[in-house]
């Protein structure tokens, strides 16, 4: 069946919902702020506007879900937004801050990022109803640029000063770029309603842990990133190992 293009043109007459494609707009604001900071040479506050446009990437779809405002031009723009906040920012900050001595090596790599980037986002569009809700197929490409952000503020933050030449961040963008392409499962944290009750320890638990990050937000930041990035391959080993121990390796093929 083809498309009307009568109904297309009475749908965008209609208008868009202005409170969500605003967040959408204001973390693309922050992803295009930290490509002009890295450019200028001020990493950190690249790497901060980076954290910041993740956020309001959060909240955008939270909020148009609650105040009903959900519509295909919002998707849309959410996927080109993100390739530019958490694809081509972080990227232009991993070059300009440790790949530019690796010449042709150390573009590639951020090109790669990049890429993988956009493989991913238009992998996560197409699957949106095949995969299970509660996973991501593949690290999402706003946890990847945010482990690469909070990787400045930790340099920052342990008293490192300008570029940092480094072999360990050429081989983690290249990681970062694998994982956000291939199949391996994290956990996606949508089925967490915080609108519902919960036990009173679980607050208790929440408020501890936001007074740690703001004690210690470079460390604490980085330390959540790197651990959700590894989280995915680290629970594959875990399950193969426990799929080898005797007794146990046919009960966990039979669940698979």
């Amino acid at each position: 069946m083809k498309n009307n293009p009568r109904i297309k043109s009475d749908s965008m007459k209609k208008g868009i919902y202005i409170l969500p494609n605003l967040f959408t707009t204001a973390s693309l604001f922050f992803g295009f702020y930290s490509i002009i900071a890295s450019i200028g040479g001020d990493f950190p506050r690249a790497a901060v506007a980076i954290v910041l446009s993740c956020i309001l990437d959060g909240l955008d779809g939270k909020i148009a879900r609650v105040t009903n405002t959900t519509s295909r031009f919002g998707a849309e723009y959410d996927s080109l937004s993100d390739l530019i906040a958490f694809g081509l920012a972080p990227a232009i900050l991993a070059y300009s801050w440790a790949l530019v001595s690796f010449g042709r090596y150390g573009w590639l790599s951020a090109f790669l990022f990049v890429v993988c980037g956009a493989l991913r986002l238009a992998r996560f569009n197409v699957q949106l109803d095949i995969i299970d809700s509660r996973v991501f197929n593949g690290l999402a490409i706003p946890a990847a640029a945010v482990v690469i952000a909070t990787t400045v503020l930790f340099f920052d933050y342990m008293g490192g000063q300008g570029q940092f030449h480094h072999v360990s961040i050429l081989a983690g963008t290249v990681a970062l770029s694998l994982l956000m392409v291939s199949n391996i499962k994290y956990y996606s944290f949508k089925d967490l309603n915080f609108f519902s009750r919960k036990p009173f320890m679980t607050f208790v638990m929440i408020v501890c842990m936001l007074i740690v990050i703001v004690l210690e937000p470079q460390i604490m930041l980085f330390v959540m990133a790197l651990g959700y990035a590894i989280s995915g391959p680290v629970w594959i080993l875990f399950r193969m190992a426990k799929g080898r121990q005797p007794g146990e390796a046919e009960d966990y093929h039979h669940r698979r």
